[in-house]
């Protein structure tokens, strides 16, 4: 099953037996105190250096997310996109929780973007599908509902069975929904990883669709976590993620080994080519 989201200039294949897709998570405040009071004074050169340092470093598409406290979501997520899609010619995730702020990202966002996201909420479902039916856009489905993310695996894949549904009820094709069966914590719970990658699992053998997640929670409160978190990646992509979100600096090669390791780099030419920018990035720093 193949999504297809496009910028400007350039079109970007999710799926379909074809390499892994990086979404750079970067351009998100959270976390990053530089960026968030960046965005709080207006200033977007922060989102700009993290667009082109995130390209640079191998994202396909990059996620735009602006929410601070402090900062107008529905002002300021429009200006972010078009300031990221001025510099990069990749597409965007336009990644929002306020259905107004996502409705005027899209407005002026250049090509066929990803919507970031919807939920099993009710409240979600009912706002947010109608917008991506509206611009024709694929969206992010998040496996929670109105009581949070469920701890079992089965009732993850529930949700994600009820956001295809309602996707296609509203005339949305089920390859333009990518759904997110989310990460939490191993320090919190050390079962945590196995409950994900077996609704991930679930998900692609019974729904067939583009999957995302992040690795970031993966490994929250633990040390050494760039190698914690590729190694999970690594699993997650054997399990059915197509299209994770990541820093891609720290976890490009470990994505790279899985796709190498799956069959999906000829001669490992994608994975000795980032090795060698890496050897020849090291060398002029």
């Amino acid at each position: 099953m193949e999504t297809r989201v496009r910028s400007a200039a350039k079109e970007v294949v999710i799926g379909g037996g074809g390499p892994t897709v990086l979404i750079g998570e970067r351009i998100n405040p959270t976390g990053k105190k530089r960026l968030a009071e960046a965005l709080r004074a207006g200033d977007l050169s922060v989102a700009r250096e993290e667009a082109l340092a995130q390209v640079a470093a191998g994202a396909d598409i990059l996620d735009v997310n602006v929410g601070a406290t402090g900062v107008d979501e529905i002002d300021m997520l429009p200006r972010a996109v078009e300031a990221v899609a001025a510099v990069v010619d990749v597409p965007l995730c336009i990644d929002s929780k306020k259905t107004k702020a996502l409705a005027a990202a899209l407005a002026v966002c250049p090509g066929r973007p990803i919507v970031n996201s919807v939920t099993g909420e009710e409240a979600s479902l009912e706002e947010v599908l109608p917008l991506v039916k509206e611009y024709g856009v694929p969206v992010i489905g998040l496996t929670l509902d109105e009581k949070g993310i469920p701890a079992e695996a089965a009732a993850r894949v529930e949700i994600a069975h009820k956001i295809v549904e309602r996707a296609e009820a509203y005339g949305i094709p089920r390859e333009d929904v990518i759904i997110d069966c989310l990460t939490l914590s191993l320090g919190a719970n050390v079962k945590a990883g196995l409950a994900t990658l077996e609704a991930t699992r679930r998900v692609r053998d019974e729904l067939g669709v583009n999957q995302t997640q992040g690795c970031s929670n993966i490994s929250h409160g633990l040390p050494n976590r760039p190698i914690l978190n590729g190694a999970y990646l690594a699993m997650a992509i054997e399990a059915g993620v197509t299209c994770p979100t990541v820093d891609v600096a720290q976890v490009r090669l470990a994505i790279l080994s899985a796709d190498l390791i799956l069959g999906r780099d000829n001669y490992a030419m994608r994975f000795i080519g980032a090795f060698r920018e890496m050897q020849k990035a090291a060398q002029q720093a």
